[in-house]
């Protein structure tokens, strides 16, 4: 056999991502790219790696076996190249994080100066609903998560960041919406939600339990971004999170509707699995965030105090 390492990487993130074209967009190269380089390391093998059936792509059980061997020597040969790194006295090694969708809009700010000083540091990053992303912590696939709901089934530790306010949230034609005739609102414009298994949908769905709000119609969208456009768009009102509206609550496209029982306010908090042994990089990381988190959250998050 003669496969390269690059095979190899090209093979596990299509059995990561069971998608030629995501494969592709991950690892920025064109589709036909991945596909030979797919076939290449096939026609080493007697036996098949994968299954296309129907245009999607099935990894066999051979190709989930070869997938772990993969896993194995890449990541020894990225150990030998952060231990190489390490000998000159650089800080390096893989952090490994998974962020709730809205967490986009503040784990940047975490990041940028870290990254800046330790640039040997190679950073894997998951943005996805809560449930994967709690999942990833639980079966310890990562270093840390961003949550603003702490899960309740697991022994964790965790850092306060910043305040996560939710807020009802609507459009500039419903600036004048009062507390008085929210009944109305609810009566006549639908309520856009997020997917199952996403926190905000969580707090909507106990907001609205509480408050025995019976809107006219429930209207789900899979992404934060999808559901602040359907409010600008004035296709209906949502319980949002503040921490991705500023730019439209400045230039007015967004308001905030002053309702019973809102802001809901939690915390944003980077979790980690009790007893977890941390690798040199995210011990590194935990300590610059205690250090730097109060003035990161003056220099980026000051306004939210203003809602």
């Amino acid at each position: 056999m003669n496969y390269t390492l690059h095979q190899l990487q090209v093979f596990l993130k299509v059995t990561k991502t069971l998608s030629i074209t995501r494969a592709a967009e991950e690892l920025f190269l064109t589709q036909p790219a991945v596909s030979i380089q797919l076939k290449n390391f096939q026609d080493q093998f007697e036996i098949p790696l994968t299954e296309v059936i129907k245009k999607k792509v099935y990894i066999t059980d051979f190709g989930k076996e070869i997938a772990v061997a993969a896993e194995n020597i890449l990541n020894e040969v990225h150990a030998i190249n952060y231990k190489t790194i390490a000998f000159k006295g650089k800080l390096s090694g893989r952090l490994k994080l998974s962020v709730v969708s809205t967490g986009k809009y503040v784990i940047p700010y975490y990041l940028s100066t870290f990254l800046k000083t330790h640039n040997e540091i190679e950073l894997e990053m998951d943005v996805t609903n809560k449930s994967k992303v709690i999942k990833a912590l639980k079966n310890n696939e990562v270093d840390f998560a961003l949550v603003s709901v702490l899960p309740k089934d697991l022994d964790i530790e965790s850092e306060a960041l910043i305040e996560n306010k939710l807020h009802l949230v609507g459009n500039s034609v419903h600036q004048n919406v009062t507390k008085k005739n929210l009944h109305l609102l609810f009566s006549s414009s639908p309520l856009i939600s997020r997917e199952l298994g996403s926190a905000t949908r969580i707090a909507m769905e106990d907001y609205i339990s509480k408050q025995k709000i019976q809107p006219k119609m429930k209207i789900t969208l899979t992404s934060n971004e999808a559901v602040k456009q359907a409010v600008i768009a004035g296709i209906g009102v949502s319980v949002m999170p503040i921490i991705g509206l500023k730019n439209e609550l400045d230039n007015g496209s967004l308001v905030l509707l002053n309702a019973y029982g809102l802001p809901m306010i939690s915390s944003w908090r980077i979790i980690w699995l009790k007893g977890k042994k941390m690798s040199p990089v995210a011990k590194s990381f935990m300590e610059y965030i205690k250090d730097n988190k109060e003035e990161i959250k003056e220099n980026h998050f000051s306004w939210i105090n203003n809602y």
